[in-house]
């Protein structure tokens, strides 16, 4: 999480394969988003999971969390985090008893306090596409305190407003990890995405 905070951004990574996990987080982590979502919709995540853990200055964890023993197999691969796209208690546990973080998905106010209930480190509001910047500044209002991270629908051209309306981080996806691209194993033109998302932040 003290990644997460201090880049104010992760990468999500949905994709038919990862060829080289290594060369992606490192193409990320080089251009300034070290932290770095696997998710399950990947065939064979774990194994790209345990291999992404040895790329330099990268912090990875897997999303689309829905299970106890998918977290706890995240877990035993090498995961630093776990996202959620809801709330889910037993992936709530499972975390705790490891001591990882876990982000959890939410989108209404009674979701996200049910997300703190269960010990999220921070709340995943999504899909954050369908209210925009704006919703985010309304749930500022009653959870002024709240690491509320905006998921889906966040590219270079409105990941500034959402952080100025209260995020304090964001989710760059596709705008910056295309699948096409990651299953091509088109590292450099990722790299190219991840540091033009990190300067549209500013």
């Amino acid at each position: 999480m003290e990644v997460i905070l201090a880049d104010r951004v992760l990468s999500v990574v949905r994709a038919p394969e990862i060829p080289d996990p290594v060369a992606l987080a490192e193409a990320l982590a080089g251009s300034g988003i070290r932290a770095l979502e696997l998710t399950f919709t990947t065939p064979g995540v774990l194994d790209c999971l345990r291999a992404a853990t040895t790329a330099a200055d990268a912090v990875v964890g897997v999303g689309t969390v829905l299970r106890a023993e998918q977290a706890a197999a995240a877990i035993d691969h090498g995961a630093r985090f776990l996202v959620t796209p809801g709330v889910r208690a037993e992936v709530a546990a499972v975390a705790a008893e490891h001591g990882i973080p876990v982000v959890m998905g939410a989108f209404t106010p009674t979701e996200v306090l049910t997300a703190l209930d269960l010990g999220a480190a921070a709340v995943k509001i999504f899909p954050a596409r369908a209210l925009g910047p704006g919703y985010l500044k309304d749930l500022r209002g009653p959870f002024p305190d709240v690491a509320l991270i905006p998921s889906g629908g966040v590219n270079a051209g409105n990941a500034a407003q959402f952080l100025a309306s209260g995020a304090v981080a964001v989710t760059a996806g596709t705008d910056v990890v295309a699948p096409s691209d990651v299953a091509a194993g088109r590292w450099s033109d990722i790299a190219s995405r991840a540091a033009s998302f990190v300067r549209s932040m500013k």
